[in-house]
């Protein structure tokens, strides 16, 4: 036995050392990863997470916004497996298709609001959002409007990480020095947290506030040069902010007013977590003229990204007589076993009636949560269904945040993780999307684990003098 354990124990040395030696992560910290490497993830099943110690996590993070289903789902393995041996690839080029990608395009049509009936696939969410941008380039010149090349974002949305994607985003945090940015055509205007605005205004008069900086931003750019709105329905990395009740749609009509498409980037919200298979219309009463999404769209069993667009703008592309094509896309868009993959994705989630799962038990997770913040460190527990964050402060009537050197968030996910729970960290918050199958016990062990995580914090905290009474 003991042979066995040692044995274990240096093929789990030997592979973190690998990883630390070899593997650039995202997002990676090099001070503290030259010394701390990386949890080494092994097995999982359902919402659960093992170590390669054999350490158990509920996994409250959904991989990253996208477990939806469940991890090991047999059915899923089968179908990938099934259409492996039927063909494993086609290429995707000019005019040559698949059974998967052409049913799945169709599905999708089908299932995202009034006219976006059109699909461009591709490998995640930022590429998704570049081929948003590059159709909206395409689409703009078709029209005989080559100045309209302008993109508003907000700050603290996250579009991506690659290049146009990034440099759309507008978290700080998100756009270090040493990298370089598009920064001429693309512009930001304020993110829409209530918690964040200041005491001094109701939400209303915030609202009022967004309107107007935004026109006034068309405005200032000059409508005949503004081509698109990039939004998330839920801005998500950048700390999960729900926007004012009625933003989406005066945001929306304002982009009608001033010729401007509207961008609607759910790569998080679509595919159950807030209870719908998107977001835009059913929650939000929008309509936009492209949706983007990846994650849920195979709940992470493949990579996949989609931009999905409406009959308006393909009616000005394809116009016949211009000898046009579509010079952008990938050798993996529309792969087939990918497309496989989400397709029997999608029939689970509507089998098992998931959509209608998720909107009750997010309900539930919410209503739970929110009893955190009786905490003294807790500042506000926010979001929607399965899309949650926990704010930290320093000071709960100034909402003052902690020094970004202490950070908070990871000292809080760190004793969660000892205690068997993935939260994601980002600064001063806790960052939660767990599967859609998640139980009502498995939010209760999330929540009571949380909390005596946050409790220990504080401990911390007080013991070393971040923290006074």
């Amino acid at each position: 036995m003991s042979t066995v354990n040692n044995n274990a124990s240096n093929y789990a040395k030997d592979i973190w050392q690998k990883d630390k030696d070899h593997h650039l992560h995202p997002w990676q910290l090099f001070d503290s990863f030259g010394t701390d490497g990386a949890l080494v993830m092994d097995k999982a099943s359902g919402a659960k997470l093992y170590d390669i110690h054999g350490h158990e996590y509920l996994d409250s993070i959904g991989g990253l916004w996208c477990t939806n289903i469940g991890q090991g789902r047999e059915e899923m393995i089968d179908a990938v497996t099934e259409q492996m041996r039927q063909m494993v690839y086609a290429s995707p080029f000019v005019d040559m298709t698949n059974a998967p990608a052409a049913l799945l395009a169709a599905k999708l049509a089908d299932l995202a609001p009034a006219s976006l009936n059109h699909v461009m696939f591709s490998c995640g969410g930022s590429t998704a959002i570049d081929a948003a941008y590059r159709l909206i380039q395409f689409y703009q010149n078709c029209r005989g409007k080559a100045e309209k090349k302008h993109i508003i974002a907000r700050d603290a949305s996250y579009h991506g990480s690659t290049y146009i994607a990034m440099s759309i985003g507008g978290k700080k945090a998100d756009h270090p020095p040493e990298f370089d940015y598009k920064r001429d055509t693309i512009h930001h205007v304020s993110s829409p947290n209530f918690y964040r605005a200041g005491a001094d205004q109701t939400e209303a008069q915030f609202l009022d506030f967004l309107i107007e900086e935004l026109e006034q931003k068309i405005l200032s750019v000059g409508a005949d040069k503004v081509a698109a709105f990039f939004a998330e329905p839920i801005l998500g990395a950048g700390g999960v902010i729900v926007p004012p009740h009625g933003y989406h749609k005066r945001t929306f009509d304002l982009c009608k007013e001033h010729d401007i498409l509207y961008v609607s980037d759910e790569v998080v919200t679509a595919f159950g977590r807030l209870g719908h298979w998107f977001a835009s219309e059913d929650v939000f009463n929008i309509q936009p003229d492209i949706i983007t999404c990846a994650k849920g769209i195979t709940s992470g069993y493949l990579p996949l990204g989609a931009t999905i667009y409406s009959d308006e703008i393909h009616d000005v592309i394809s116009e016949p007589g211009h000898g046009r094509y579509f010079a952008h896309g990938f050798t993996y868009s529309g792969h087939p076993v990918v497309c496989a993959a989400a397709l029997k994705n999608i029939e689970i989630i509507e089998r098992e009636n998931l959509l209608n799962h998720a909107s009750e038990i997010g309900d539930y997770f919410q209503q739970q949560l929110k009893t955190l913040e009786d905490l003294p460190i807790v500042g506000q527990v926010r979001g929607m269904k399965l899309m949650q964050c926990v704010e930290f402060v320093a000071n709960k009537e100034t909402r003052e945040v902690f020094p970004e050197d202490i950070d908070i968030g990871k000292i809080i996910s760190n004793i969660a993780d000892g205690n068997g729970l993935l939260v994601r960290p980002i600064i001063n918050l806790n960052v939660m999307s767990p599967p859609l199958v998640i139980t009502r016990d498995q939010v209760d062990f999330i929540v009571t684990t949380l909390r005596a995580s946050i409790e220990e914090a504080v401990s911390q905290l007080h013991q070393s003098g971040a923290l006074k009474s």
